[in-house]
């Protein structure tokens, strides 16, 4: 898919503002919760209009990590010009989920829709100890129910403490709109940070990894030494169901040292795509060894990964177009556009 084109003079289409202040239920104090940086967001459409949810964190710690990350909220028509909500949409807060959020927050989501119309968001609960896929469900994107961890209860509970992150629900395109889709009669997501995995589900909420017959993790995607993806093969955002197969866009980070890609700096995300077969979703039918999109302007290129990041986690298609959103050096939010009429 693609040429995604950057469009001229328009990037960051978000970036920190200070003056965005929400009474914090951990502090229970004012903050400013998205002071510092903004980046990662997930994507969805809804009433002709194009809402990003984006990653912020505040200023409660110096470096990756070690700060409070909340979900914020924009909106378009254009899919450029975004109008923010002063407040997070979704964050640590006193309920049931403060055991697995407290401190580090609700990272790096992504969000497909089904066809009547509930939003099924795919996040990070961050506790500092171990990260977790989790799941939320909304009608309108702004009040969001949490689920918990999507793999609490899989197997179980053999995955309940799974360090797990970045999914990308299956979709597929009706009459012009991109929705949630069962393939093999389960909805289905592909995950993972470091390795590609596939999750099954038959009510959105809880999901159950695929094994192998001694009960190990099932891998379908794995780095591989001297491309672009030498150290980190991530998820991106929703998998789509086109004519060829399942299409999964993904983020690479390459390795320092001999086994990375000379072509690319270490360190650097960029992404790509690798498509599956629709009946066997665990086969890959073809993978880019070159990436589609990479870290080109200043902005993905400084802040607080100066190694340089375009990470892709939002998709959607409006207006005949895809709108692809992601994070630049986890510090701002860009968008690139691809027209397939040209």
């Amino acid at each position: 898919m693609g040429p995604f084109i950057r469009p001229a003079n328009v990037n960051p289409v978000i970036s920190p503002n200070p003056r965005s202040i929400f009474h914090d239920p951990m502090s229970k104090k004012p903050l400013a919760w998205e002071e510092s940086d903004v980046f990662n967001p997930a994507a969805a459409v809804k009433n002709g209009k194009i809402y990003v949810l984006y990653r912020s964190e505040d200023n409660s710690g110096q470096g990756i990590g070690k700060r409070t990350s909340r979900l914020g909220i924009a909106e378009s028509k254009d899919g450029i010009r975004m109008k923010r909500q002063s407040t997070p949409v979704l964050y640590p807060a006193e309920d049931n989920q403060k055991e697995f959020e407290w401190p580090g927050g609700c990272e790096d989501p992504r969000i497909a829709v089904t066809e009547d119309g509930t939003y099924v968001m795919m996040y990070t609960q961050w506790n500092r100890k171990t990260p977790r896929l989790a799941v939320a469900t909304s009608k309108d994107l702004k009040k969001w129910e949490k689920h918990g961890p999507a793999f609490y209860k899989a197997y179980d509970g053999k995955f309940a403490n799974l360090a797990s992150k970045s999914a990308s629900i299956v979709t597929k395109l009706v009459n012009g709109k991109q929705v949630i889709t069962k393939v093999n009669g389960k909805y289905m997501m592909y995950w993972g940070e470091r390795f590609m995995n596939i999750a099954t589900s038959d009510d959105l909420k809880n999901w159950q990894p695929s094994v192998t017959e001694d009960g190990r993790l099932k891998t379908v995607v794995i780095p591989r030494n001297g491309y672009f993806d030498s150290d980190l093969t991530e998820c991106g955002p929703p998998a789509i169901i086109t004519d060829k197969g399942i299409l999964v866009l993904y983020n690479g980070k390459n390795k320092r040292g001999p086994n990375s890609d000379t072509n690319y700096t270490a360190n650097t995300y960029a992404a790509g795509q690798v498509l599956f077969d629709l009946n066997d979703p665990e086969k890959v039918i073809s993978r880019l060894d070159k990436p589609f999109f990479i870290p080109t302007a200043p902005f993905e290129k400084s802040g607080q990964y100066p190694a340089g990041t375009v990470f892709v986690e939002g998709l959607v298609y409006h207006r005949q177009k895809w709108f692809l959103y992601y994070g630049c050096a986890d510090s701002r939010v860009a968008v690139a556009v691809y027209d397939p009429s040209k």
